[in-house]
């Protein structure tokens, strides 16, 4: 039976070249289209599962800890990520609600849950049961997962209250960010490697 472990298919164009062994800063790039076909990943397993884990706990902080907190003439009034999904539900934009649901809560904790149960077993230097779906489902999950997009959004919101209210970054902002980069090095194209790694 053929192996194909070695070789790498550009995602744009479907061109197949050998893979290479990059070194650090390193990328591969497709000859026809110029698309990016491998980037150099520094972290080891143990380092991905220690991160994962760091992102879980940085997703708690972001969800239950308020994101910001504004303060009107001694009436104070903070609001989490929860909070924000709960006031678009109320009303006609309820569809609205769903979708911010998803793509800030509900797909970064299932590619969080996904990456732990990959790496675990990784740990071991084995695939975890159903690997072929947990990869397939982190790749349907990336697009989804807009945790940048609500950070930008927050911070847009602080500075434009800022000059009416006395308004307070709060501990789930600050968390919030941290796990935007974190997502964006953990669950980025970056996890496809996984396939020649087991």
């Amino acid at each position: 039976m053929a192996n194909y472990d070695n070789l790498v298919i550009c995602e744009h164009c479907d061109c197949v070249y050998d893979k290479v062994t990059l070194v650090n800063y390193q990328t591969s790039y497709c000859s026809r289209c110029d698309g990016v076909l491998q980037r150099f990943n520094g972290l080891s397993v143990e380092q991905r599962l220690a991160l994962t884990f760091t992102a879980a706990v940085l997703w708690i902080f972001a969800n239950f800890y308020p994101v910001m907190s504004i303060n009107l003439q001694g009436l104070k009034s903070s609001a989490t990520l929860w909070d924000s999904v709960l006031a678009l539900s109320v009303g006609p934009i309820t569809f609205i609600a769903l979708v911010a649901a998803i793509a800030i809560i509900i797909a970064p904790v299932f590619q969080l849950l996904l990456l732990m149960w990959v790496l675990s077993f990784a740990l071991a230097n084995r695939r975890s049961p159903a690997f072929k779906s947990c990869m397939r489902w982190l790749e349907t999950l990336r697009p989804w997962s807009m945790l940048e997009v609500c950070l930008l959004g927050a911070m847009v919101a602080v500075f434009k209250l800022a000059g009416l209210l006395d308004v307070l970054p709060g501990i789930g902002l600050f968390a919030l960010a941290v796990l935007s980069l974190m997502m964006i090095r953990l669950a980025g194209r970056d996890i496809r490697d996984l396939w020649g790694i087991l």
